[in-house]
């Protein structure tokens, strides 16, 4: 890419290798202050070949999706609330799916201390978090297993996910658009998904904020297809208008103190980690 200097260069190199950057780490490797790395950032970040994380960036998405390994650094501590915020709307003794998704194992995780669940996924790494919990008993779908993720996806996973009918869903996307299309990359993940919402009496969406920043080909859905949406703050205008007419209940699991999106980038880079609060709206 033309018009980079060197160590923006190197950054690039480096951030299409591991998945991310950040910023302590590049400053002790080019043996330069805090504040030039984070301009480097800053520089690279409005070509849109980084976005902006908490403490440093990764490679910014266009028609391809983020690596999975980078997507668990993109807004980590709003996806930990709202994980905690969609489990304690499940209720023990439930039937759900869980399909793939940084997001969605954040609910997962909040989930192990539920009883008598009943949980069919097509995410290895779901599975892996919940079926070591006696009370939890675990159902994976078959079929061809993604390396990048460990998502289950084809038709054999959509036929499995066809034999049941369950109390939740809970489900992910990757972009959000002002009018509400749920979108991913893979339509072989969408079709998995679409057999999920067709096949739950209640459909949960866990999307943070960034999501709705984004763009991706596929349509998984409509908003009006599900009935609670879990997020990390206030919708925009728009969205918050479709929900509200459609009787879509939304949940805000909002950190305490600055919201870290739009704060500067020296205090993202030194905000603590906040605890969650529930809001519904």
């Amino acid at each position: 890419m033309t018009g980079l200097t060197h160590r923006q260069a190197e950054i690039l190199n480096i951030a299409r290798a591991s998945g991310r950057v950040m910023v302590e780490e590049l400053a002790r490797r080019f043996e330069v202050s805090a504040q030039t790395i984070r301009k480097d950032l800053n520089d690279l970040c409005e070509r849109r070949s980084l976005t902006r994380i908490h403490g440093g960036a990764i490679i910014a998405s266009g028609v391809e999706n983020l690596a999975y390994e980078a997507r668990r650094f993109v807004a980590a501590d709003e996806k930990k609330a709202i994980g905690a915020a969609a489990a304690s709307l499940i209720p023990n003794g439930c039937s759900l799916f869980i399909n793939i998704g940084t997001t969605t194992e954040e609910v997962a995780s909040a989930l192990t201390s539920h009883e008598d669940l009943l949980v069919i996924t097509n995410n290895l790494n779901v599975a892996m978090l919940l079926y070591r919990h006696p009370r939890i008993e675990v159902v994976v779908a078959g079929g061809t297993v993604r390396r990048a993720d460990g998502a289950v996806v084809g038709s054999t996973a959509t036929q499995l996910i066809g034999q049941f009918k369950v109390d939740y869903a809970i489900i992910g996307a990757s972009a959000i658009d002002e009018e509400g299309a749920l979108l991913d990359f893979d339509y072989r993940e969408v079709q998995v998904a679409q057999a999920i919402i067709a096949n739950a009496r209640s459909v949960m969406l866990v999307a943070d904020s960034t999501k709705l920043r984004r763009s991706a080909p596929v349509r998984i859905a409509h908003i009006t297809q599900i009935q609670t949406f879990v997020t990390d703050q206030e919708l925009p205008e728009r969205l918050a208008t479709i929900c509200h007419s459609k009787g879509i209940e939304v949940v805000e699991a909002m950190p305490k103190g600055a919201d870290i999106d739009d704060s500067p980038a020296e205090v993202q880079d030194a905000a603590p980690e906040a605890a969650p609060v529930v809001r519904l709206r």
